[in-house]
């Protein structure tokens, strides 16, 4: 197929390399001077490429694809404004260390800054929240452009996916011909490497934690009977050996739904699902203040749980040394990553005599067993009670994408633990709700597996044109929308009892009144009260509070 013309062979040469290096899936959002980068995209035979109108949309569809995959996504726009649109899910990807590859194409050097039409400044154009930038130019048909676009398009991969995953940015400038018009090119001028090789293979070091430091860490978990792990939001595979881990300490493992470890075949028996609630008793944080916690991935959400952490010395694997230690009380930052981290500690204190404490482990599950039944005497409909009520419901290979604002919030604080594999995702990363249902769909064509997103109506019509996209795409994504008739979120915040009721509800809490029936006919709505929402969680955290 290579080439077709001196526009489209440097293009195809450099999506046959991000082929050669891995890469399986590509979001094209329809364009004319992106056309060449669409039909290299598309029509290579080793790329799924799902279009998708709304660069916005498709820029989340990406994020989702690159979350559930592990893999690197390429994301291609036409210039101007369309390329602005990508922004949001750039910024995600880099707070999220989610790799993307987000090819904008551009008007080549003589139409810039003369008014020419859909012409804008794209250098840099996501900032700091691009990994790296590069402005590829234009070059002559010839051997040395195909090496030079096939080189970008290994550093491209190897950049976005290495060290701290994240968003890296090509901009093209394409002159004509933007149509796939037949031109007489050497076709051995844009060969790649023989026998399908990339053209340059990057290998990464061994991550895994040097041995001092395991025994340096490992004595100080055996001489502290009353300690905790956090698992928070990661990519790594860490319920194995957190749960190891957990079991050799004697520890309690405080476990967020997206780290992996609340739900799965592994052992739970030191998983504490409902930390967040406990955390709200003072009583309960104040008595179990732990002599230290280790911390693996990000800092969940829980507002309680960051106030306990505040207080305690810590320890945290970072595996790409990105200083995300928002309590500023860590003591070690281990540059390592996380599982071979757990595994080696596990081992470690296998052969060495550990201090424990069996009523403080039996304190914290006695704890959690409090909140279930209390959650279960909330009257219906309750939104935690009804994200909690999921478990049943969900089969055991789910993919779960929760919207941010309550529903992660709920989730943390009331979803079981459950030996069902459940995966939890969320855009934790900026923490928007910008692209909930763009970046479920992603996540349902990057994993195969059944979909589910659990929303709010608000983020439910931020993206609603993330609908169109999955039925466009043939997708389905069983949706539970909680329609609470504004932003709940804010009803637990002071600006709700301050503001003036009239401007509150308008302009802050802003009710839609939309049909969502009308939008997405198969989703499961489930109406609740915003102001009755918050007298039953403050009335649930005092049962679980008198139960203590």
């Amino acid at each position: 197929m290579i080439p077709i013309n001196r526009t489209y062979a440097p293009l195809q040469a450099f999506v046959d390399e991000l082929v050669r290096c891995g890469l399986r899936h590509a979001v094209t959002c329809p364009g004319s001077r992106n056309a060449p980068l669409i039909l290299s995209l598309a029509g290579h035979p080793g790329v799924d490429a799902v279009s998708v109108i709304d660069e916005r949309c498709g820029g989340f569809v990406a994020l989702g694809l690159a979350k559930a995959s592990g893999r690197p996504v390429a994301v291609t726009s036409t210039s101007g404004t369309a390329a602005v649109n990508l922004h949001p899910a750039v910024v995600e990807a880099w707070e999220a260390s989610v790799p993307l590859i987000v090819l904008t194409a551009d008007r080549p050097p003589e139409l810039r800054g003369i008014g020419a039409g859909q012409a804008i400044d794209q250098l840099g154009l996501y900032g700091s929240a691009a990994k790296w930038f590069v402005d590829v130019g234009t070059h002559e048909p010839g051997r040395a452009t195909a090496i030079h676009h096939r080189a970008l398009a290994c550093r491209a991969w190897w950049t976005a996916g290495g060290g701290r995953p994240g968003p890296v940015h090509l901009n093209f400038p394409l002159r004509e011909p933007l149509a796939p018009v037949r031109e007489e090119l050497a076709a051995d001028d844009w060969a790649g490497r023989e026998d399908g090789r990339p053209w340059t293979h990057a290998r990464a070091h061994s991550s895994a934690p040097h041995a001092d430091d395991v025994h340096r860490l490992a004595a100080r978990i055996a001489a502290a009977p009353r300690g905790a792990i956090v698992c928070g939001p990661t990519s790594e595979n860490v319920a194995e050996p957190a749960a190891r881990l957990a079991a050799e300490s004697g520890w309690p493992l405080l476990a967020e739904p997206t780290g992996g470890v609340r739900c799965g075949d592994h052992d739970r028996s030191h998983v504490i699902a409902h930390y967040d609630v406990l955390l709200r008793v003072e009583p309960f944080g104040r008595e179990h203040a732990p002599e230290l916690v280790l911390r693996v991935g990000e800092t969940p959400t829980s507002k309680p749980l960051r106030e306990w952490l505040a207080a305690v010395p810590q320890v945290v694997l970072d595996p790409h040394a990105a200083w995300h230690e928002p309590t500023r009380r860590a003591e070690l930052l281990l540059h390592a990553a996380a599982a071979p981290t757990l595994g080696a500690l596990a081992a470690t204190l296998e052969m060495r005599t550990v201090t424990r404490d069996l009523g403080w482990l039996a304190s914290w599950r006695e704890a959690d067993a409090l909140v279930p039944p209390a959650l279960a005497e909330a009257p219906d409909p309750f939104e935690p009670k009804v994200l909690a009520g999921l478990e049943p419901r969900l089969p055991d290979d789910a993919l779960v994408w929760v919207s941010s604002s309550m529903p992660i919030r709920d989730i943390e604080a009331f979803f079981p633990q459950s030996p069902k594999r459940l995966r939890f995702l969320a855009n934790r990363g900026a923490n928007g709700i910008d692209g909930v249902v763009s970046s479920a769909l992603g996540a349902a064509l990057g994993s195969g597996r059944p979909t589910w997103l659990l929303t709010g109506e608000l983020a439910l019509l931020h993206d609603v044109g993330g609908l169109l996209a999955a039925r466009r795409a043939g997708v389905d994504v069983e949706i539970v929308c909680l329609n609470n008739g504004g932003g709940a979120i804010f009803d637990f915040l002071p600006v709700a009892e301050h503001a003036d009721a009239e401007l509150y509800e308008e302009h802050i809490a802003t009710p839609a009144c939309v049909d969502l029936k009308a939008i997405a006919p198969e989703m499961t709505e489930i109406r609740t009260d915003r102001r009755e929402n918050v007298r039953l969680h403050r009335e649930l955290v005092e049962r679980v509070a008198q139960a203590l």
